[in-house]
């Protein structure tokens, strides 16, 4: 009988390693969810490129149907576009690390604690300029679609159809891709993200064409 209650208990070798590979997994899902946070942002800053140089293009279009004049306003807004949001994200990402930086000294979690032990606990907190960077970068591969979609087209019409039609594939691509990320459904997520920046789109042409023609 007591053999068999000796049997019974679980053995701490056991335990060790149930608590280890639970760990794992939390840590593995912890890298996951980092993982498409990033990538998510990536998305939405490449869509932010793609919708804004395609609306400044498509704008100034209205007025200026010369393809110099708009490829020029899709350059500016290219890099204009990506230094904001550079910048922007270096910013807020700075703040932030400022925010838990400060947090771990008011908990005493980098008090007695080496160099090495102190850069790890650094490496788990956000990187402003691997955020920057990537959020430029994203902004600026959205941005060259709509821009290498008009490159090459002299004729007005046909320039502003190739670019409204690369321009929605795209967004259906982003969208679905942020919808999938974000665990939501996938078609009715695309379609609203194309409907909106089809408004968008619409709205800058509109409004620049009125402007241009009145005269203000």
């Amino acid at each position: 009988m007591a053999a068999n209650q000796v049997h019974d208990q679980p053995s701490p070798l056991n335990e060790v390693k149930s608590f280890d590979v639970e760990q794992q997994t939390k840590n593995d899902e912890l890298d996951y969810t980092k993982r498409g946070q990033w990538l998510r942002a990536a998305i939405l800053s490449a869509n932010d490129g793609l919708l804004s140089t395609a609306s400044l293009m498509i704008g100034v279009g209205a007025v200026r149907t010369d393809i110099k004049t708009v490829i020029l306003s899709g350059v500016a807004g290219l890099v204009a576009g990506a230094c904001s949001m550079a910048i922007g994200k270096l910013v807020s990402v700075y703040s932030q690390y400022d925010i838990e930086m400060a947090q771990m000294k008011r908990d005493g979690s980098t008090d007695n604690v080496g160099v090495e032990e102190l850069n790890a606990e650094k490496e788990k907190l956000p990187n402003p300029w691997h955020a920057a960077g990537a959020s430029a970068l994203s902004f600026a591969v959205g941005a060259l679609v709509p821009l290498l979609g008009a490159a090459f087209i002299k004729d007005y019409a046909v320039r502003v159809g190739v670019v409204i039609g690369v321009v929605s594939f795209a967004l259906l691509g982003f969208g679905g891709l942020g919808a999938f990320l974000g665990k939501a459904p996938i078609v009715k997520s695309s379609l609203r993200v194309l409907i909106g920046d089809w408004f968008a789109m619409g709205v800058t042409y509109g409004l620049t064409k009125f402007v241009g023609k009145s005269g203000l």
